[in-house]
């Protein structure tokens, strides 16, 4: 059985996008990630001047930027979640990876929720998208209420808009290695019997202090602005080299697959 990793933690690392077919291209930014314990959130912040739970400051963690997405406690909802997907933690406990905010600003492509048994198996991972259009879907990633093994390999349908360039179609695979000393999550896009996108993010794990912060802060200056400009900037160089644009389909009814 994988241990459970010890949180909270600060992640540095990089995100690389490999996109296949028509118009090729391959690009990487730098970001840095939190592990928090979703039940113990207010106790990994307490002591740091540099980050703040819901309140401006260098780096942030906002409730309502995830789960429900209204502010209101983290827990219940992610216990709801796997109740009606039939997944018990009995009590165990919740990881939550994630970008922070940084100078009141965030924007998390993926974030990630390592769903724990009391017994300290890994039973669920949800893994939490946003688009740039300010909408957000969950893919949950689980064995019917059993042990998952380490790293997680699954794969779920594609029912949520991301890029303009692909259509609402085909399916992700994920691997999915837990974060201890490093991590890595990769999330393969393939569609029509093909790769069409791959996508890789690694970090290393340094100590929640406010001097790994601040040297944060020197190396991923405006971090989510940093990774919103870099989506931006590469869809206009494809669709320059003539990417083919697909309309933005309604979003899904369900928050949740």
């Amino acid at each position: 059985m994988t241990a459970i990793p010890p949180a909270p933690a600060l992640y540095t690392g990089t995100v690389t996008h490999r996109r296949f077919g028509d118009v090729p291209y391959r690009f990487s930014y730098r970001v840095p990630s939190l592990l928090l314990d979703i039940d113990g959130i207010d106790a990994a912040v307490r002591g740091l001047r540099l980050l703040s739970r819901n309140r401006f400051n260098l780096f942030g963690f906002h409730d309502r930027d995830h789960g429900p997405g209204d502010g209101s406690p983290l827990r219940p909802w992610i216990d709801g979640v796997l109740a009606e997907a039939g997944v018990a933690l009995a009590g165990g406990r919740v990881l939550l990876l994630c970008m922070p905010r940084v100078l009141g600003y965030g924007f998390n492509p993926l974030s990630l929720w390592y769903c724990y048994h009391a017994d300290g198996s890994l039973r669920a991972v949800l893994c939490e998208v946003r688009n740039t259009f300010g909408e957000r879907h969950g893919y949950l990633l689980h064995g019917q209420g059993r042990p998952m093994a380490s790293p997680v390999r699954d794969q779920a349908g594609k029912v949520f808009h991301v890029s303009p360039f692909f259509p609402v179609a085909g399916h992700y695979r994920f691997r999915l290695a837990p974060p201890g000393a490093s991590f890595t999550t990769a999330v393969g896009y393939h569609q029509g019997g093909r790769t069409r996108l791959a996508a890789v993010q690694q970090g290393r794990r340094r100590p929640l202090r406010d001097r790994e912060l601040l040297r944060a802060a020197w190396r991923y200056p405006f971090a989510g602005r940093a990774v919103m400009a870099a989506i931006h900037w590469q869809a206009l160089k494809i669709w320059l080299r003539g990417g083919q644009l697909h309309r933005k389909p309604t979003r899904p009814r369900e928050d949740i697959s």
